[in-house]
């Protein structure tokens, strides 16, 4: 089994709760994140092509493993509407073990 040292906390926006639970739902189907938390009402200030921005936004937190983080990548590419998705991963520092061996588990494929 794999440790927590493998386990990462993946953050990305999505334009809306819409396409967030899209993207989400397609990650978990095809195993590569055993879960994603959506979390509306996101307000985002950046910089955009020499341009400050803002956007209402949903943040997801999608907990996979370290093993599936270039897949979940590549994915989440060919399915986000943003040209140039958002995805940050975390490494896990702790967990509890139940958890963390349900979610290497969803995350086998």
């Amino acid at each position: 089994m794999e440790t927590r040292d493998d386990i990462r906390l993946i953050l990305t926006t999505a334009c809306n709760r819409d396409e967030a639970k899209r993207l989400a739902r397609a990650l978990v189907e095809e195993s590569l994140a055993a879960c994603a938390t959506l979390i509306p009402g996101a307000h985002s200030i950046y910089r955009w092509q020499g341009q400050v921005e803002e956007a209402d936004e949903t943040l997801l937190l999608i907990k996979t493993t370290a093993e599936r983080v270039e897949a979940l990548e590549i994915r989440l590419k060919e399915l986000h509407s943003y040209e140039t998705p958002e995805l940050l991963a975390l490494r896990v520092e702790s967990g509890s073990h139940a958890y963390l061996q349900w979610l290497v588990e969803c995350t086998q494929g």
